[in-house]
């Protein structure tokens, strides 16, 4: 980066060109093993070939505004981020049975296609799938590890990737023990919390600030502005989950309701419907054979009782919060633009 202005694109570029390389020569490397490997080494490359890089951007902001410069080892170190991401997104759309991720097949279901001709297709290409993520994790660390960053530098955030490890894991397996419950806001919070606004915002940014030798009030503003930022990501998304264009979204609209899954969008519905709401939304909710117009008719009663606009206001109220944490910051004028121009690019978004 020529200058300390913030170029999305140009960023996004760096990072593509590390993922794709690095893990380009990791599935040739994994397909050379055996022929029959191919598929799957082919979800590898999949899983990384799109993206907005914005775990990988949070991280090099985390170094970069504890004052340290622009480094191409920090960005290999950064795009690790999104293998960690990728890996997560693998594992979710698996256990979710969702069809679609940016327009394009989920891996069990690519692995599906090309496991056509098995009576057992199914059951591998999901068991295939599994594994896909947990190398995807394996390779995030090895990408990490040998960024080229001094050891010392690397020894300094490494016990950050068992927290993110572990709460990114918990989240998960909390989403999928509330999944069918009773809605509740403060459990769907909670869900998403750890699910995914930590290691989307506030993690990414720990570790590229312990990278860079950051202090312990500098960390601690970077959790008071990831934290609520991170939330209103997953908000957002889940806005965009229900009443976005699938076309825009790359994702299947129907995925949450059909689940029944624990989001804010519907506890905050369930909240403030009424009886004779409720029993329809029972009727509905968790339905494997969810139509279009079953769908409908959900996002009918949700409009009705004003849910997309009060988690609009949670996504504003967060948003708010976020850059107050960040006003409050002791960092260089030019972090605090490009963290600022981040806050809109993860709250404020079409896709």
């Amino acid at each position: 980066m020529a200058s300390d202005r913030w170029e999305p694109a140009g960023f996004k570029g760096r990072v593509d060109e590390v993922l794709h390389r690095f893990v380009a020569q990791e599935a040739d490397e994994f397909a050379a093993i055996d022929p029959l490997l191919g598929a799957v080494a082919g979800q590898l490359e999949a899983a990384v070939a799109e993206g907005k890089r914005l775990r990988a951007a949070f991280c090099y902001w985390g170094w970069r505004a504890a004052g340290q410069p622009d480094s191409d080892a920090l960005v290999r170190a950064a795009a690790s981020m999104e293998l960690v991401h990728a890996a997560a997104v693998v594992h979710d759309d698996l256990i979710d049975d969702s069809p679609l991720r940016h327009g394009r097949p989920t891996a069990h279901v690519g692995l599906r296609g090309a496991l056509a001709r098995r009576p057992d297709a199914d059951a591998t290409a999901r068991s295939l799938a599994m594994l896909v993520g947990d190398l995807l994790m394996a390779l995030a660390g090895q990408l990490f590890a040998t960024s080229g960053l001094p050891a010392a530098y690397l020894a300094r955030a490494r016990p950050l990737w068992s927290v993110m490890a572990r709460d990114l894991i918990a989240g998960e397996c909390l989403e999928i023990l509330r999944t069918g419950d009773r809605p509740d806001t403060a459990v769907s919070l909670k869900v998403i919390r750890y699910k995914t606004a930590k290691y989307t915002v506030e993690q990414p940014l720990l570790i590229g600030g312990a990278l860079a030798g950051a202090g312990v009030r500098l960390r601690e503003g970077y959790s008071l502005y990831g934290l609520p930022l991170g939330e209103a990501f997953q908000l957002r998304d889940d806005l965009l989950g229900l009443f976005g264009d699938p076309g825009s979204t790359g994702k299947a609209n129907v995925d949450d309701i059909r689940g029944q899954r624990p989001t804010a969008l519907l506890a905050e519905t369930w909240r403030a419907a009424g009886d004779g709401e409720r029993e329809l939304l029972s009727t509905l909710l968790g339905r494997p054979d969810l139509d279009a117009e079953a769908l409908d008719t959900v996002r009918d009663v949700m409009r009705r009782l004003k849910t997309p606009a009060r988690v609009e206001a949670m996504i504003g109220a967060r948003v708010e919060e976020a850059l107050r944490a960040l006003h409050d910051l002791d960092v260089p004028a030019h972090a605090a633009a490009a963290l600022t121009a981040l806050t809109h690019s993860a709250a404020v978004r079409l896709t």
